[in-house]
């Protein structure tokens, strides 16, 4: 069974900056694809950014100037940087690793809350 673990998560203030981690329980390159979603209370969840086997990223359009998604060196680790954080970040961020078409899998979600 996989398993993705979410840490990095908190409170912080406007402006301020948090990098995400999540731990994959077997390397990336297993994966075609690898992503952040979020989801705020009473909505749905949202693409954040994606990366793909190949290093292909991909980001929500309002999201693109603030936050960056790169895999980490260990290959069993991916990240998202997020900088010039407002209020309306503030959401459960939740990591997703897509084997193909029908078959993801999805870490426990961490929160992360920005204080005006």
């Amino acid at each position: 069974q996989v398993q993705l673990v979410e840490s990095g998560g908190g409170l912080v203030q406007a402006g301020g900056s948090l990098r995400l981690s999540c731990a994959i329980s077997m390397s990336i390159f297993g994966f075609n694809e690898l992503g952040w979603y979020r989801q705020a209370p009473g909505k749905q969840r949202q693409l954040v950014a994606t990366i793909s086997s190949s290093g292909r990223v991909n980001y929500a359009d309002s999201l693109k100037d603030r936050f960056t998604v790169s895999r980490g060196n260990a290959k069993n680790t991916i990240y998202l940087q997020m900088n010039s954080l407002k209020p309306e970040d503030t959401a459960v961020y939740y990591c997703n690793a897509r084997v193909d078409a029908w078959t993801d899998y999805w870490g426990q979600g961490t929160q992360v809350t920005v204080s005006s």
